[in-house]
């Protein structure tokens, strides 16, 4: 089973119960037990934020108490001398003894030496146009300081940095466009109210695939010039601009974006066959500088007033509600907006387009859903949603949502899951739109994402992260957020410890990066919106706020948006606010800042080893790595608030164990983003306890021993017969969680075994062994419970995939029976991808389901239908797919991801869909941003399966010849990486499981 793929602004639990105090151990090593008198109890489960040391030499009457306290959490001591050493600071020799003056001679060569070297630098500058550039900081440059690179015409240009100088700031924008949705182009002016700050002869801010035709400045022509490299452009002025304000006008005409970025055109084909076009936005991270010349980084806020001349058969939106429209004849009309709040660039937006809408009010707030003519059935299951989710976070936050309107609307074309902009939410349609025969499923998703959507109009709107590299204060909180509404409006959609374990799994690479991290290349900023910063961020803010107690995270959380409202910030900035309020770590001499650097400010996450002698318990902390022998990180230690669980109601807090515990389960309900690696003994009496009775732990405790086994296992720390050892227990198992959990880890075996030719040893290892009896028991029909679909969808899918003959003669009937009665024979939601996929491996049946994909106006429905049109296992179909959702013809380019995906996990396709990236990168990265989700989705789709020698060389190859955007992306690592994970695991386990099975 896959856990399904997450949109970029996506999402991908409970409202927290009050816990007792942390306990904290002392920073030395208690060399005896705890008194009783002196600790907390708790029932069932336990908890403690350990402060560790470093590895200080024990005396060996010590060695024998070495408590948790050493290793596990709270130091960021170096683990050796050698290495604290390394990194003091450096110290300057000096040498003591005379030497001699130099001669006349050798001053007077040495000076003629100096000439001649400083003149053929001037010579290599001035003639040969040199370009060379020096990082720093977003000061006025002086030739002191930099080499500036050459404009387009020649002319030196006056910046020589990627972020702009601070020197001047926007303070308000007036914006008028006119788009031609005929010839695809269109008209814009801009006047920018600018402060400056400092004098300076020189006003730097963005411009990309621009005309300009004219400017000038207090109302005087002026010069520009342009770098396009860094999408940059520059007027110079003769003498210092004084402190104070001053109006800048630029006149210019663009082409509409045929990428998914900035001012872009989109089209559909509407039930009567007639294509239909508008124009929309997508700004986020670079690309408001498309649309109009701008300071397009999140700090320079601004105020906004926009102007949209359209057609008459056109409406036309944007951030704020419509002022006025006036008739400028000819059948066109201008729609002015009103003046909004101070915002970042890469939140404005604007529509133009033909859309139905419905509406609703929520306390001083007017919400609309727009979509198409054609699915105005279809809106209002998000209207009812936003609205609930809306009340919601008006009531949490304590700052109602500080405009009048609040715009969902579904865009046909539309590349990210959705766009947060302030007031003018853009989603795709299948993550908005929710038809007739929808399944809770499918209204899980939509809901989800516009819970996402709507936590960014505080995390990312009100208060904006000050610059990229700090995106999770924008993405980890609206993911974060998005999971505590949904539990609190909508009790049932839990579905955070997947996105838990998706993190787990990607912070495991040394390819992984730290939630906060430098970057500064437009590329760089693309892949930033990656795991690390969704569901990482989401992760350990889930973590701090189980540490906290007494409602302090939401207090804190509140006073960081009212004292940063309308502004931006940085890490601390948050950590600061928690800080604020009274919480367990004043009590222990520890600061917010000081627990959550240590997860924000390095990559990776810890192992904590357990190991159990008596009824003493030793704890220690390394840094969790699948492949430690490359590793390129230090040897920081976390602060880790632990939690555990035993099977006695009441356990002391301490590792002092009372001698009738018999088995021991930390890290409860895996609200802590680390793994746990048990002593022998230890996973022993575990999995016997689940064998004997599984409820002994929660379902989520359960899903979580999975997932961290299989990880050890894939570091080499556990053998794969323990880990089989393990899921012997889950035959009894019927838990959602659980289930998924170890369908998705034996996915991936089954999936590499599958592309070796192991087909058969992967299907009996995957079904006969641990889910044929579950697989069978599954229903066919309707079903209303989340969790039940989300459990038989997974099941069934899996067993049709292998072939299971009665899994897929009923999958088989139900297509036919649903499309001989024209639809009106109901196929359960959750399933319609699995019944699809069986139908398109005949012709007829895929055949039928093209026809389905070209006229259906269900977008769920839609999108199972492509997915199952990908899973064909016959090639030339498989290259007829590819070719249409790379060029847009038949299906749209932006299920060109989706599409890799889904062909790369069949033995028949994937070679082929690797090939076609190869021979089409490209085109591929002119639909696609470098850096972006999207190609990062695509590599690790055509990659993630290989596990040979001749792929991995092949692999390096390829990249390699991209030169340095394409070889070096995080991503482009991260393959290689697991390529390698792959072979490893191949060599360590094929042998054995061949002949275990």
């Amino acid at each position: 089973m896959e856990q399904a793929p997450q949109p970029r602004n996506m999402i991908e639990n409970s409202m927290f119960e009050e816990e007792p105090d942390v306990v904290d151990l002392a920073k030395e090593s208690p060399s005896y037990p705890i008194d009783t008198d002196d600790v907390v109890y708790e029932p069932r489960s336990s908890r403690l934020l350990v402060r560790g040391l470093g590895e200080n030499d024990l005396d060996e009457d010590e060695e024998d108490y070495e408590s948790s306290a050493r290793l596990l959490g709270m130091s960021f001591m170096n683990r050796s001398s050698n290495q604290r050493s390394a990194a003091s600071s450096y110290i300057r020799q000096h040498y003591s003894g005379s030497c001699s003056m130099p001669s006349t001679k050798t001053m007077v060569v040495g000076v003629v030496v100096l000439v001649l070297v400083a003149s053929m630098l001037m010579v290599l500058y001035f003639l040969l146009g040199c370009n060379f550039t020096t990082a720093g900081c977003q000061k006025t440059n002086s030739t002191m300081d930099s080499i500036y690179p050459n404009s387009t015409n020649g002319e030196l240009f006056p910046w020589a940095d990627l972020r702009l100088p601070c020197s001047v700031h926007p303070v308000h924008y007036n914006i008028t466009l006119h788009p031609d949705l005929t010839i695809m182009t269109f008209q814009g002016s801009v006047s920018i109210l600018v402060q400056v700050l400092n004098e300076t002869k020189n006003i730097v801010l963005h411009s990309s695939d621009m005309n300009i035709i004219k400017a000038t400045f207090d109302g005087k022509e002026v010069h520009f010039l342009e770098y396009k490299p860094w999408q940059q452009i520059a007027f110079k002025f003769p003498e210092d601009l004084k402190k104070g304000q001053y109006v800048l006008n630029i006149t210019y005409t663009a082409n509409l974006s045929s990428s998914y970025d900035g001012f872009y055109n989109s089209s559909y084909v509407d039930t009567n066959g007639i294509k239909r076009v508008l124009a929309a936005t997508q700004f986020e991270p670079l690309a408001a500088r498309k649309a109009f010349p701008c300071f397009d980084e999140p700090a320079f806020k601004s105020t906004f007033t926009i102007k949209m001349t359209r057609e008459s058969k056109y409406i036309s939106l944007s951030n704020m509600p419509k002022v006025i429209t006036t008739d400028l004849k000819n059948g066109l009309e201008e729609d002015e907006f009103e003046k909004s709040v101070n915002m970042s660039t890469y939140l404005v937006a604007f529509i133009v387009a033909d859309f139905i809408s419905v509406s609703k009010n929520v306390s001083k707030t007017k919400v609309s859903v727009y979509a198409v003519p054609d699915k105005k059935e279809q809106v209002q299951y998000a209207l009812d949603t936003a609205c609930k989710l809306l009340e919601f976070y008006n009531s949490f936050f304590k700052n109602e949502y500080p405009l009048s309107k609040l715009d969902l609307v579904a865009i046909p074309d539309f590349l990210a899951g959705a766009m947060e902009n302030w007031g003018l939410i853009t989603f795709r349609e299948t993550t908005l739109l929710v038809g007739s025969n929808s399944s809770a499923i499918d209204k899980q998703l939509v809901t989800s994402v516009i819970a996402h959507e709507l936590a960014h109009q505080w995390f990312g709107n009100l208060v904006t992260m000050q610059w990229w590299n700090d995106l999770w204060l924008n993405e980890g909180f609206a993911t974060y957020m998005q999971y505590i509404s949904i539990e609190s409006v909508f009790p049932g959609l839990d579905i955070f410890l997947n996105v838990r374990f998706k993190a787990l799994a990607k912070d495991a690479l040394n390819s992984s990066h730290p939630v906060s991290t430098v970057v500064s290349t437009p590329e760089q900023v693309e892949e930033m919106f990656d795991s690390v910063s969704y569901e990482k961020g989401a992760s350990i803010l889930l973590m701090l706020n189980a540490t906290l107690t007494d409602g302090e995270f939401q207090k804190g959380v509140t006073q960081y948006l009212q004292k940063y409202k309308l502004s931006n910030t940085k890490s601390e900035n948050l950590w600061n606010s928690l800080s604020q309020v009274r919480t367990i770590f004043n009590k222990q001499n520890l600061s917010v800042s000081e627990m959550m650097n240590t997860w924000t400010v390095h990559k990776g996450f810890p192992l904590v080893t357990v190991k159990r002698s008596g009824t003493q318990v030793t704890l220690t902390q390394e840094h969790f790595l699948l492949n430690a022998e490359n590793s390129t990180d230090d040897s920081s230690l976390w602060h880790i608030p632990l939690t555990y669980v035993s099977d006695k109601c009441s356990v002391l807090t301490t590792l002092k164990l009372p001698d009738q515990v018999k088995w021991l389960k930390f890290n409860v309900r895996s609200d802590g983003f680390y793994i746990v690696h048990y002593d022998e003994e230890g996973w022993k009496d575990l999995i016997g306890a689940l064998k004997e009775d599984m409820n002994v732990l929660s379902c989520k405790d359960r899903a979580a021993l999975i997932n961290n086994i299989f990880a050890l296992s894939r570091s080499g720390k556990v053998s794969f017969r323990q880990v089989l050892n393990l899921m012997d227990y889950i035959r009894n198992e019927n838990e959602t969680a659980p289930v998924t959990e170890a369908l998705f880890q034996l996915g991936q075996i089954y999936r590499l075994l599958d592309k070796r030719s192991e087909l058969d040893l992967a299907s009996r290892m995957t079904v006969s062994d641990h889910f044929g009896s579950l697989m069978e028991n599954q229903s066919w029909d309707l079903e209303t419970s989340v969790s039940k679909m989300t459990l038989r969808s997974a099941l069934l899918e899996m067993a049709c995939s292998l072939n299971i003959r009665n899994c897929t003669t009923q999958a088989k009937h139900l297509f036919d029976q649903w499309f001989t009665s024209n639809k009106t024979s109901q196929i359960p939601s959750d399933l319609m991808r699995t019944v699809f996929k069986v139908a398109a491996q005949t012709d007829e049946g895929w055949g039928k389901l093209l026809d389905m994909y070209k006229h259906s106006i269900n977008d769920p429905e839609k999108h199972k239908t492509l997915e199952a049109l990908a899973s064909t296992q016959d090639v030339w179909k498989i290259i007829w797919i590819l070719q249409k959702s790379l060029d847009g013809s038949e299906i749209q380019t932006q299920e060109f991801p989706l599409v890799i995906n889904t062909i790369c996990k069949s033995f028949a396709g994937y070679l082929y869909a690797w090939d076609f990236v190869k021979e089409n990168w490209d085109k591929i990265t002119q639909k696609f941003s470098v850096g972006s989700f999207a190609i990062q989705s695509i590599i690790m789709s055509a990659t993630s399966q290989f596990s040979t020698k001749t792929h991995l060389v092949e692999a390096q190859n390829f990249f390699s010849s991209l030169g340095t955007k394409g070889s070096q992306m995080r991503i482009v690592q991260e393959a290689i990486e697991t390529i390698k994970l792959n072979m490893r695991w191949m060599e360590n386990n094929l042998n054995t499981l061949q002949s275990w099975l």
